[in-house]
């Protein structure tokens, strides 16, 4: 009897499958006996001198020998997938993956059996893995699928074989990968393969590059915007700062008002393609906009935190230069802060513009009222802050650390009540630590 799968032999479990994969940055083989210790099942590996016990000793433990390890898990989370019967739902565009795909989970659950992959398990390995876990059967599975070069997409479609595919955006993130955007925008194209005349596209109609690749998709489409034309559209959308925003959403089955504590624009394109992708499920638009209306930001994607008379927006997770203008626009619309910072992480991957973004981004962040900003990395923040000062902002009022520990020790001195902050960067900068920092020094204050 098999419990589980993993690659990670300090998770391992009595009863797993143990999958030793060749990393860039490990080889699994090397852990092979520690899984077998550990209570392993069974191991799949691709070098048998990785065996350096007498594992024949043990009836209960089996060895699958094959050529590459990545692509024996490749294959089996595709046969699982296969078996399981479960609709899937994949997922892609530059940003706003992951909040997509939890609001997606958030408005099927309840109405039907939901599995949705882990965190942000969306590339060639952490795909197939969380396809092995329609092995208990769920009816619909919400998977994401992320990429940084040309192909992955591809791939992971040939394995996850979706009968619902949604396309948030494109946007200028790995951009060091591509020679444009519109290479981006075909690599992100990739989710359209392989559909047949029964598969289902949600698609942002707001995003002429998402529509102009859709037209090929042989399937039925529907389209989601926000202030515009669209299947689901989010109309007369109300900024309330902190508070969330406002909106009438329309669909073909009706028109209701929104509250949400979410903050920003992008989040609202989230919410209409979520919705969209729902109605697909026949659930009906009162339930939808009630469960959407409670949805809460995760850790790291624009929780609202606060923090004695400070409120923090940890947004730490990842940043692009168009999310990241995006929470500076959102945050400035907030009129009841005495002051707005803005500790700022390098983005990373932008490749030749990545100084002219880093530039238009400390632009956007003076327009959008921020008065103090603090920023983390290296080289390219510098042009970030030019933007500023550019735009007006006092040099004196701008500081630049090479760590976000550095960052940190400066921001607990200078933070006062009253305060908006904003936290944001590229995962690469750590920018999780400075939230941690100051949540850590309120709670023990």
């Amino acid at each position: 009897m098999i419990e589980g799968f993993s690659i990670d032999s300090r998770s391992i479990k009595q009863g797993d499958i143990f999958i030793a994969i060749n990393g860039t940055r490990f080889d699994g083989h090397e852990f092979v006996n520690e899984s077998l210790r550990r209570g392993a099942a069974g191991i799949i590996i691709s070098d048998q001198s990785a065996i350096r016990i007498d594992y024949k000793t043990s009836k209960d433990v089996f060895v699958i020998l094959v050529r590459d390890t990545t692509r024996a898990l490749q294959r089996l989370g595709r046969y699982v997938r296969r078996c399981s019967g479960s609709s899937v739902v994949a997922i892609t565009g530059s940003m706003g993956k992951t909040t997509t795909k939890e609001m997606v989970a958030v408005l099927l659950e309840g109405s039907c059996r939901v599995f949705r992959s882990a965190g942000n398990l969306n590339n060639h390995i952490g795909v197939p893995l969380s396809l092995l876990e329609l092995r208990k059967r769920p009816q619909v599975a919400v998977m994401e699928l992320g990429m940084n070069h040309p192909g992955e997409i591809s791939d992971l479609v040939s394995i996850t074989e979706p009968d619902f595919r949604v396309w948030t955006n494109v946007a200028e993130v790995h951009s060091a990968f591509f020679n444009s955007i519109e290479e981006i925008a075909d690599a992100k194209a990739e989710i359209l393969e392989g559909a047949s005349s029964t598969g289902h596209l949600v698609a942002n109609a707001g995003d002429f590059r998402v529509m102009n690749r859709s037209k090929s998709f042989p399937g039925s489409l529907t389209t989601f915007g926000v202030e515009q034309s669209a299947d689901v559209s989010a109309r007369q959308v109300r900024m309330l700062g902190l508070e969330g925003m406002e909106a009438n959403i329309e669909t073909p089955v009706g028109s209701r008002l929104l509250r949400t504590p979410m903050v920003g624009f992008g989040h609202m394109d989230n919410i209409v393609a979520a919705i969209a992708l729902a109605l697909q499920f026949n659930i009906p638009l009162d339930l939808l906009v009630n469960r959407i209306s409670h949805f809460l930001p995760q850790a790291g994607r624009g929780k609202i935190i606060e923090v004695g008379k400070m409120v923090v927006i940890d947004d730490t997770y990842n940043s692009n230069p168009a999310a990241l203008q995006a929470a500076l626009q959102a945050v400035g619309s907030d009129t009841k802060c005495s002051r707005r910072v803005a500790i700022l992480g390098e983005m990373l991957e932008l490749g030749q513009r990545s100084e002219s973004l880093h530039e238009l981004c400390g632009r956007t962040a003076v327009r959008s009222g921020f008065e103090k900003i603090i920023l983390v990395g290296g080289d390219s923040v510098l042009a970030l802050a030019k933007g500023a000062i550019a735009e007006g902002l006092p040099k004196k009022e701008i500081e630049t650390f090479s760590t976000s520990k550095e960052a940190a020790e400066y921001a607990m001195q200078i933070l006062q009540d009253g305060d908006v902050v904003l936290v944001k960067g590229s995962r690469g900068v750590s920018m999780e630590h400075i939230v941690n920092c100051i949540t850590k020094a309120q709670a023990e204050s």
